[in-house]
């Protein structure tokens, strides 16, 4: 296994000259934390080098305790008193009053490696709030859990912006929390006096199961490194009538309703031979979310090779089966403001309009080779690990 030294350590010991002196402001949550699981907010709480004065808490609030999209209301923290502002509630970026007293502005929060996870936008707008107050954005760098190679999924049309895609990149776009805030910062010119303080010991092909590193789910929903790999794929199902497994043991390593017989769709996926990956029929009964306290059947996804493993490809060969299979009972999910869901999860209309249309999930994935390899040249310039 790798020994990874992560950018929170480094910071209170090679770096610490960074913070000495300082008065910080933290946006973190309870996934802040590093290997021995102390959390950072704890750590520069207690801390002489500096004078923590704020924090501030993404989607799920800074204990991670709110479920998705539930709005966070500031507080002080209960362990160390310092005053919590939220970045969920009324406002997603600090503003002024948020701001006051803050010389040096910390980010240190885990990632899952996929565009629709709120967290990177979170943190994308206080860097562009931080830049017009004049204080300076540090991240402390983190591992993408899927690896920092492989790419996938489309590049989200800025028309379908929202905060699960603000910008312009893959769903699965292989590059660190740090890495990904230095190409926000260039790239879409949010003017952050942005500096990273990098982890050692993490190599591009690691997942996060190579690492030395315990995982603290960073949300509610995803409770395993398991769930991070299937998630860019699966996650689409929100968009659907479909249970993607939350309420479930299981979230987004599972997938029914009421209506499908998994082991039709077991087959039927599994005929598909989708590399790295097995669908195992099952039966299971949602405590909250769709289908709450209803019987659905459906499929488990089994990774068995995550370098093999597409989940992109797999998510939409899934969807594209129940939807011919159950043509008479799936929908697609129209929420208030008559935008689907589906789309702002895909950054675009035209996967939706694709599948109703019959195409294929393998052109379908095929026909974003083009804008891959345009990002892919694009992050070269933001890599900082081999």
């Amino acid at each position: 296994m790798s020994r990874v030294a992560l950018g929170c350590e480094r910071l209170l010991t090679d770096e610490a000259e960074r913070i000495r002196g300082r008065r910080i402001g933290l946006i973190t949550n309870h996934s802040g934390v590093d290997t021995q699981l102390c959390a950072t907010a704890d750590r520069l709480h207690q801390s002489d080098l500096c004078q923590l004065v704020a924090l501030y808490g993404p989607e799920h609030g800074i204990r991670g305790a709110a479920q998705d999209g539930a709005k966070i209301a500031s507080c002080a923290d209960p362990r160390t008193g310092v005053p919590v502002h939220s970045l969920y509630g009324a406002t997603r970026e600090p503003d002024a009053a948020m701001l006051e007293g803050v010389e040096l502005m910390l980010f240190d929060i885990q990632d899952v490696g996929a565009r629709f996870y709120t967290y990177l936008y979170t943190m994308s707008l206080a860097m562009s709030a931080c830049a017009k107050a004049g204080i300076p954005f540090v991240v402390l760098d983190r591992p993408n859990p899927i690896g920092g190679q492989a790419l996938a999924g489309n590049l989200l049309d800025p028309t379908f912006a929202s905060f699960v895609g603000l910008y312009p990149i893959p769903v699965r776009y292989g590059l660190t929390i740090g890495e990904i805030a230095r190409l926000f910062n260039a790239e879409y010119a949010l003017g952050a006096e942005l500096d990273v303080v990098p982890m050692t010991g993490w190599r591009r092909t690691d997942y996060w199961d190579d690492l030395d590193l315990p995982w603290v789910p960073p949300s509610p929903n995803m409770p395993t490194i398991d769930t991070a790999v299937v998630y860019p794929g699966t996650c689409f199902f929100e968009g659907t009538n479909i249970s993607e497994g939350r309420g479930t043991a299981k979230p987004f390593e599972q997938f029914g309703a009421p209506f499908i017989d998994g082991a039709r769709l077991a087959d039927e996926l599994n005929a598909h031979n989708l590399p790295g990956v097995l669908f195992r029929p099952v039966f299971f009964e949602p405590a909250a979310g769709k289908y709450a306290g209803q019987l659905c059947a459906g499929v488990q996804l089994h990774v068995g090779d995550h370098a093999a493993f597409e989940p992109l490809l797999t998510g939409f060969s899934a969807l594209a089966a129940v939807r011919r299979l159950y043509a008479d009972d799936f929908a697609w999910r129209v929420p208030q403001g008559g935008i689907h869901n589906f789309d702002r999860l895909a950054g675009t209309d035209q996967i939706r309009l694709a599948l109703d249309h019959g195409m294929p999930a393998t052109e379908l994935v095929a026909s974003w080779t083009q804008d891959l390899q345009a990002f892919a040249r694009t992050r070269q310039s933001y890599l900082a690990y081999a």
